[in-house]
């Protein structure tokens, strides 16, 4: 599998519509063909360069099998009727949540797991959350970094 964003390439800056300065809306993501077996995807995005430790940006999982990528200005809610449910990220909501760094230039990660399964979780799910419940069900996974400094 290979993630990646017709918005911003892998190392390159986030524009800035995909963050605090601009709309912040998730920007475009789209993936290659996942390995046999696999049941739904998950992502987490998040900023291991933030000063009190990694900030999550976006917890999503359930995506359907058939999904090859997530559009640009993903709803925020909760559920979707397809299935798809977002978690609670580190600005204590569900959705995503733009790059804003304090300072400096910073790294976002968007890594997409491929499931063996589908994951009964509630909209109160962290990060640490769906990693814990990933565990033994994760076929493949991959990243997209961007950066991004705000001006």
């Amino acid at each position: 599998m290979e993630l990646t964003s017709s918005a911003f390439r892998a190392g390159d800056m986030i524009p800035s519509t995909y963050t605090c300065d601009g709309q912040d809306i998730s920007p475009p993501l789209s993936w290659s063909d996942p390995p046999t077996g696999t049941i739904s995807f998950a992502l987490i995005s998040d900023d291991p360069d933030a000063p009190r430790g990694t900030w999550v940006h976006w917890v999503i999982w359930n995506i359907p099998t058939s999904a090859r990528a997530l559009e640009e200005h993903f709803p925020k809610t909760a559920a979707l009727p397809n299935g798809v449910k977002q978690g609670t990220t580190d600005f204590h909501r569900v959705g995503y949540g733009g790059p804003c760094p304090p300072s400096g230039t910073h790294r976002y990660f968007f890594k997409l797991y491929a499931l063996d399964t589908t994951l009964n979780l509630p909209s109160s799910t962290t990060k640490k959350d769906l990693e814990k419940a990933m565990q033994g069900h994760i076929l493949a996974q991959t990243e997209l970094m961007g950066t991004y400094r705000r001006r």
